[in-house]
């Protein structure tokens, strides 16, 4: 983007997340010339994000209620730092409307959309309706929250078994049931009305008719505040475990082999942002079955988890795009300009195990090899000495990888993840090389319930060979040394930093 096109200048950021996000972050307001304010709890004083930041803030204790989901505590923080504004990462508060509402009453800026357009597209009953005013096709589904088993079963009878129960305000798996038999349906609504509340403190539930063998393709939008929106392509995000995301790519491999498909789904995703008057990233999520019908399931307020695939097919910096049309720039390009290049992976590396019923994993990294080489980016929060907690989500790294075709991509990634090695603590690496070595998987034959059924079939995972092992772990000696401790280590107690490490978190 022009610097002419910049209205206002941020000369210090505040970063209301952790871990990987908040290093990503970082990195870019570091180029931008930006000074970066990094925000932790007690557990997380020795994290990366705390040590690369300019300047850090305690927030409080572990618990997050306390700590990253705390309103007040975080203002506060930008008050104190001087920060002229926020950004909330992805999780936590970045889909919180009374945060971005906070903000703007404090006279911060929210690095994201309006807290209107964050209420209205939060609500999935809500954004449905935005949607489909919008002209965006949905699927089937009850147009408000339903509050009874009895609803339910109704819905049922009228658009045929099965159904998906889903959280209003939920996202990430939770408050969500698959429901197959009617005599099912009471049970299952208690449940995900339970989970629901637990973890959104909201536990209506609404329904929806389950589309067999679907695949979940994201569209990445773009808008600045002077009504210009584009769409940066299509992710696909139908390789989950129990509807968590676990393999991302760009493009699709059923869009790339459908003529049409991606101009129709960007169209729609544009439709949708623009009936919710937003602005800034946002990622507007389809089904789609193999014939190339499409149906709108939520729009996700917020900068993706697996944003980074759509960086390394466009050549943009997202997190760079949003800091400008926050600061009240326009966007630097139309749609038309919008290029889509070669073939991006990534792999969420997780502190789990995935023999053992994919049981978290925390505790102390001994080890540690990150991979490198042409088209390999790593996103980590982790380094050599750091112990994970188990208070928050296990996400060590993205692994990501572009090359000029998806075969290639697939060759890359297996390659990458050779050499990736974290030692001390279990991961989910052994699960990706099952998957990438897969047929079905290759053959770009997808759908949301594909990995479950691996699963369900046996994989096997292979260990590590003990001699790459062996030649990591002296690898990884040789690479740790000493430096000069920073303010913001001098006051972690930590002066020791793997020389080695330094990419991207959670």
């Amino acid at each position: 983007m022009a610097a002419d096109t910049i209205e206002a200048v941020f000369s210090k950021i505040l970063i209301a997340n952790r871990g990987e996000i908040a290093v990503r972050i970082i990195r870019t307001l570091r180029e931008m010339g930006i000074r970066s304010v990094a925000v932790y709890s007690e557990v997380d004083r020795a994290a990366a994000h705390v040590r690369m930041a300019d300047e850090a803030a305690l927030i409080g204790p572990a618990a997050s209620s306390e700590s990253y989901l705390n309103i007040d505590r975080i203002l506060e923080a930008a008050r104190r730092h001087g920060a002229e504004a926020i950004h909330p990462g992805y999780g936590f508060l970045s889909e919180n409307a009374a945060f971005a509402q906070a903000c703007a009453d404090a006279g911060v800026a929210f690095i994201g959309p309006s807290a209107e357009s964050i209420r209205l597209m939060g609500s999935k009953t809500e954004a449905r309706r935005v949607a489909k005013s919008g002209g965006a096709p949905i699927v089937p589904g009850t147009e408000q929250g339903i509050t009874s088993s009895g609803e339910a079963v109704e819905f049922a009878r009228e658009a045929g078994l099965p159904v998906m129960l889903k959280a209003v305000a939920g996202g990430g798996g939770k408050g969500m049931r698959r429901v197959d038999r009617e005599e099912e349906l009471a049970t299952a609504f208690d449940a995900a009305s339970s989970e629901a509340l637990r973890a959104f403190g909201d536990g209506r539930i609404y329904a929806e008719k389950l589309i067999e063998n679907a695949r979940h393709i994201e569209v990445q939008v773009f808008g600045d505040q002077h009504g210009n929106i584009v769409h940066l392509g299509e992710r696909e995000c139908s390789v989950q475990r129990r509807h968590q995301k676990v393999i991302e790519e760009s493009p699709s491999p059923l869009v790339a082999r459908m003529p049409g498909l991606r101009e129709r789904m960007g169209e729609a995703a544009i439709k949708a942002a623009r009936a919710a008057g937003y602005y800034n990233a946002g990622t507007v999520e389809f089904l789609a079955d193999n014939s190339g019908n499409f149906y709108f399931l939520e729009m996700n307020t917020r900068l993706q988890v697996e944003h980074p695939v759509t960086e390394l097919v466009t050549g943009l910096d997202l997190v760079r795009l949003q800091v400008e049309v926050a600061a009240g720039g326009r966007l630097p390009f139309t749609q038309e300009q919008v290029m889509l290049r070669g073939a991006a992976m990534e792999c969420r590396i997780y502190a789990e195990d995935p023999a053992n019923r994919f049981f978290p994993s925390p505790g102390k990294i001994t080890q540690l090899a990150e991979p490198g080489g042409p088209g390999v980016r790593v996103d980590s929060g982790i380094y050599c000495g750091w112990n994970v907690p188990l208070e928050y989500d296990p996400m060590l790294s993205k692994l990501i990888v572009w090359s000029d075709t998806r075969e290639h991509a697939i060759e890359k990634m297996l390659r990458a993840l050779s050499e990736y090695h974290v030692g001390g603590i279990k991961s989910n690496i052994p699960l990706f090389r099952s998957i990438l070595n897969d047929p079905a998987f290759r053959a770009g034959d997808l759908h949301t319930g594909y990995l479950d059924a691996l699963l369900s079939a046996g994989i096997s995972f292979e260990p590590e060979a003990s001699a790459v092992v062996e030649a990591i772990a002296a690898l990884v000696a040789a690479k740790q040394v000493p430096v000069a401790a920073t303010p913001v280590a001098a006051a972690t107690g930590s002066g020791w930093r793997d020389a080695g490490r330094e990419r991207l978190m959670r």
